[in-house]
């Protein structure tokens, strides 16, 4: 089973590019969208032609911002929204579709923003996700992907001394977060594959960062360290265009 991850930072306007082009080369089974910023109606629309896939989505309360996707081959047997708590829920961050051996969560984690108002609520967010995600893992695995907004070693960003503990996505309390997840047996399945590569999924819009790989790896595909004999590969799309993000994916010989 091939699936992708995207930030598409806008669905409505990736499509206006090459996204669909692009998805239909790389023929995944699976696509799990971020900041989808539109509502389940205007997703489906979106993607319509990408033919063979269901379309499951999840929007914010607020029009325009946030929300999560899932486009799949394979039915799944049961697909949830949210994480169960009103006080993370209404931002549409959260999908959870069940395949047969395992549970795939698409996930689009808060961003702590450009003056940090929102690192507090960051971290009760982390807390409370990691407690979903293993609930989900007594029943079976868990692969959890999508945009966790932090670069979680110094090899995951171009500039790790000019922004460690002074910008979001590289503050000391969201590196924990990672740390977490991963201590509790969510491995970073890029890691597991190629522990010392180094390459970026995202790139600020400005001063060329882009064009001079002046980037941050904050996309991510977790899963739980018992599955890991399922993964076969685990690659970044550095050359699909269209979002200041690029897919992400894996390959789990399922």
């Amino acid at each position: 089973m091939k699936i992708l991850s995207f930030n598409v930072n806008g669905i409505r306007a990736v499509v206006g590019k090459t996204f669909i082009e692009d998805m239909q080369a790389q023929a995944p089974d699976v696509i799990c969208l971020q900041e989808t910023k539109a509502t389940p109606a205007q997703v489906a629309e979106a993607v319509a032609p990408l033919s063979g896939y269901q379309v499951f989505a999840n929007s914010a309360e607020r029009k325009g911002y946030s929300g999560t996707a899932i486009l799949t081959k394979v039915a799944p047997i049961s697909v949830s929204y949210g994480i169960g708590l009103p006080d993370h829920d209404t931002e549409g961050r959260v999908i959870c579709a069940e395949f047969e051996s395992f549970f795939l969560v698409t996930v689009y984690v808060p961003n702590s923003g450009s003056e940090l108002l929102r690192l507090v609520y960051r971290q009760t967010w982390d807390t409370a996700f990691l407690a979903y995600l293993k609930n989900l893992e007594c029943s079976k695995a868990v692969v959890v992907c999508g945009d966790f907004n932090v670069a979680h070693q110094a090899i995951d960003l171009a500039r790790p001394k000019e922004n460690y503990n002074k910008a979001a996505g590289y503050m000391q309390e969201e590196i924990n977060g990672m740390n977490a997840f991963v201590g509790a047996g969510l491995l970073d399945s890029f890691r597991v594959l190629h522990p010392e590569s180094i390459k970026y999924s995202w790139w600020s819009y400005r001063a060329g960062a882009r064009q001079k790989n002046v980037g941050w790896r904050i996309d991510y595909f977790l899963l739980s360290e018992a599955f890991t004999p399922k993964l076969k590969e685990a690659f970044i799309l550095n050359e699909v265009l269209g979002s200041d993000h690029c897919p992400v994916g894996v390959i789990l010989a399922i």
